[in-house]
């Protein structure tokens, strides 16, 4: 299969921003070089206005939710020095305000640093596009935790009626990425705020995916917040509490599989990492059967769309 080209040029592709030299370039978690220079561009759609910083609001399509207060603070001591450097994107809301489309960490920043105003590009965007150019500027400047993240694409997907190939495609992901996210929210909520929190990674929150049973899966998310499992410790938990709740079939083959070659446990951890779902090799290097868990007929189609890349 071709391999998709998304947004290879970056944000600037998507926000039809040809140039704009008034205003040098900045990413928000490093310092500025210099003050900026407020001089108007010859392109009216990249015309660069002061806005009240009390006139805007936050996008409702925002996916990131939450903003680390220490780093807030340290992009505002920077701002009070160098100024804002890169514009934020903004939208004329009709009432007298402005709804943030990009730079919304400036923007609180901004408040934090005493600011009045704050440097803008005003565009007039559908709410489509609005989501799509929130969602593109986190995923690049990789600011979103994977619950917020997957939040987004489902987001997206529900407002623009778009199919998981569609929005792969619109934001230059793979679709087995943007299947693998969305898969997270169909966690309980306790176990998505620990993956928000950093308590447990999306390596960890896969392998409790690979747990069928909601019981069992509880039991380990215990264990996970409880002790310092690895990534594979957990999968190899998960496999073994799986095969403990199939009785004595999955105890026969569990015996099996210490048996078997070490060869044949690395090839599953592989196709685990690969699939992101439950997968067991019955037999030998000689003969055998591959045997791949799916939970829906959207996840059998992505398995299938990952098979045959």
């Amino acid at each position: 299969m071709a391999r998709r080209i998304g947004l290879g040029r970056g944000l600037d592709a998507l926000l039809d921003n040809n140039s704009y030299d008034p205003i040098e370039k900045q990413n928000d978690d490093a310092p500025a070089a210099k003050a900026p220079v407020a001089v108007a561009s010859k392109n009216k759609a990249n015309d660069v206005t002061q806005l009240p910083v009390d006139k805007l609001v936050q996008s409702p399509g925002q996916p990131r939710k939450n903003f680390d207060e220490t780093e807030l603070q340290e992009l505002a001591n920077s701002i009070k020095t160098y100024g804002i450097i890169q514009p934020i994107i903004a939208a004329d809301a009709g009432d007298g305000t402005y709804i943030i489309i990009a730079g919304e960490r400036r923007t609180r920043a901004a408040k934090l640093a005493g600011l009045e105003t704050i440097p803008a590009i005003i565009r007039d965007y559908t709410d489509q596009k609005r989501l799509e150019v929130s969602l593109i500027e986190n995923i690049q400047r990789s600011d979103l935790n994977p619950i917020e993240e997957a939040a987004a694409y489902k987001n997206l997907m529900d407002f623009s009626s778009l199919s998981q190939d569609e929005l792969a495609m619109r934001i230059g992901k793979n679709r087995s990425t943007v299947a693998n996210a969305l898969r997270l929210l169909r966690l309980p909520v306790e176990i998505q705020k620990s993956i928000e929190e950093g308590k447990v990674s999306s390596g960890h929150a896969r392998a409790l995916l690979s747990v069928t049973d909601a019981n069992v899966r509880e039991k380990l998310f215990r264990e996970l917040l409880a002790g310092e499992l690895s990534v594979r410790e957990t999968e190899k938990r998960a496999s073994a509490l799986n095969e403990n709740k199939t009785g004595e079939k999955g105890k026969t083959s569990a015996a099996k599989s210490k048996a078997r070659p070490p060869e044949i446990d690395a090839m599953v951890e592989k196709l685990f990492n690969k699939l992101g779902t439950k997968v067991v090799i019955d037999g030998d290097l000689n003969k055998g059967r591959i045997l791949i868990d799916y939970y829906s007929m959207e996840d059998l189609e992505r398995l299938y769309l990952i098979l045959c890349e």
